[in-house]
């Protein structure tokens, strides 16, 4: 087994890395108030790496060999609302998935990060291979609760996101039982709001698998939040309400771009695909625009606005600004130095905080450490997972500049230390 000491050890040389990092900006200390140098592009993927296994690791050594239901027993927020509890186990494996398939899509190496990778990626596919398995202790529940539906969409969002190493290397039969539970969850009426992303996100990954699948989920959602339920300058409604909080981070723009690129980019042309295209390009510019005013949302001591509902989720709340530069379509004046800075400054501040983890290693319900009161009725340790999202750049190779480039502070670090700096401009 890799341990995250060997990990953060042998990728960085974690802290003398960071010591030796250029002061180009001097950030707040989140405990002392003390000015400190901003760490080097190794030293943060080093951190970043370290949180993934974390992670990632309880979850996949446990459900790879039979154990997760038997060794685990997700904690509930103080007002649960009764659903049942075996909706947590698909919570937890889809969403860590999702934020770490990019990852586990890079090329093996010998080094330590490929040989993680390697480990992380065999218990990943035998996971993938119980979670349908009918004689699997470990199978999840994907006829109970309509909560599947949500969950099911963040596991083929990861088959979606690294299809050569997640889909192709699966056996037929295994295939054949995840396409049969996720045509399974069309039972689900959706209500009109996110939950529509989810089914469409289904849709989306049965076309991609060669599958049947139903153009006309996916076309009414695309055009519903492309058009109806856009609010402007990058945001969108929750369906016939706006809501300020993250969602649009959470679900709304990152299922929307991987919906709109899967049925694009693979889809015959012809009266199905009809104005995708085009739908395509607005999301494209109105994600970029989102994008800058989340890493604006970046604190220097790398807090950011608790408000809205499933703050829970952590640094979950950037997966928008993750996926952009995942992608390296960040808007003009925004570079990858300053979004891994935002990044990673966000990710510390929510996951190194005393008592984010418990004893055995699973994540507790809160924001910055063990806050139960904060979590809404449908929020279970399941849940927090989703603040794998914040991790979606490693999925970028470490010569890639989002990592290789020299530190730079973000724009609130900017702002608050003085510096000169353009305005804001609307889209």
């Amino acid at each position: 087994m890799i341990h995250r000491r060997a990990v953060l050890g042998a990728l960085a040389g974690t802290a003398a890395a960071a010591a030796a990092a250029p002061s180009v900006a001097a950030l707040p200390g989140a405990d002392s108030g003390s000015d400190q140098p901003l760490p080097s592009g190794e030293a943060d993927r080093a951190f970043m790496l370290g949180i993934l296994e974390r992670m990632a690791l309880p979850i996949l050594e446990r459900m790879a060999s039979g154990r997760l239901k038997r060794e685990w027993t997700p904690a509930v927020s103080p007002t649960w609302d009764g659903r049942p509890l075996e909706v947590a186990y698909l919570e937890a494996f889809g969403r860590l998935m999702d934020g770490i398939a990019p990852w586990l899509a890079l090329p093996d190496n010998d080094g330590t990060e490929g040989r993680l990778r390697r480990r992380i990626r065999d218990l990943a596919l035998e996971s993938y291979a119980r979670s349908v398995d009918p004689k699997s202790p470990d199978r999840l529940a994907w006829e109970g609760h309509g909560q599947t539906l949500v969950d099911s969409a963040y596991y083929t969002g990861a088959l979606l996101r690294a299809p050569d190493a997640l889909w192709k290397p699966l056996d037929s039969a295994t295939k054949q039982r995840i396409v049969g539970v996720i045509k399974g969850l069309r039972r689900v009426s959706p209500p009109y709001q996110n939950w529509l992303l989810f089914a469409s996100m289904n849709e989306a990954f049965l076309f991609s698998a060669g599958e049947d699948w139903d153009p006309m989920r996916v076309d009414l959602t695309v055009k519903l939040f492309s058009g109806n339920w856009y609010a402007g300058d990058g945001w969108y409604q929750d369906g016939e309400d706006f809501h300020f909080d993250y969602y649009n981070s959470y679900v709304i723009q990152p299922m929307l771009l991987d919906v709109l690129r899967t049925v694009t980019a693979h889809a015959p042309a012809g009266d199905r695909t009809r104005g995708w295209p085009e739908l395509l390009t607005a999301a494209r510019a109105r994600a970029r625009r989102y994008a800058a005013i989340q890493e604006r949302l970046v604190a220097p001591d790398g807090t950011f606005p608790p408000t809205g509902r499933s703050i829970a989720y952590r640094a979950g709340a950037f997966q928008l600004l993750a996926q952009v530069a995942l992608q390296r379509e960040l808007p003009d004046g925004v570079t990858p130095a300053q979004v891994r800075g935002a990044l990673t400054a966000v990710t510390r501040r929510t996951l190194e905080a005393p008592g984010t983890f418990d004893a055995r290693g699973w994540l507790t319900i809160g924001l910055c450490g063990h806050q139960p009161s904060i979590a809404e009725g449908y929020i279970s340790t399941g849940s927090l997972y989703l603040c794998s999202a914040s991790l979606l750049p490693l999925g970028l190779p470490p010569d890639d500049p989002f990592w290789a480039d020299p530190p730079a502070p973000w724009t609130s670090a900017k702002a608050w230390s003085g510096v000169d700096l353009p305005p804001d401009r609307a889209l």
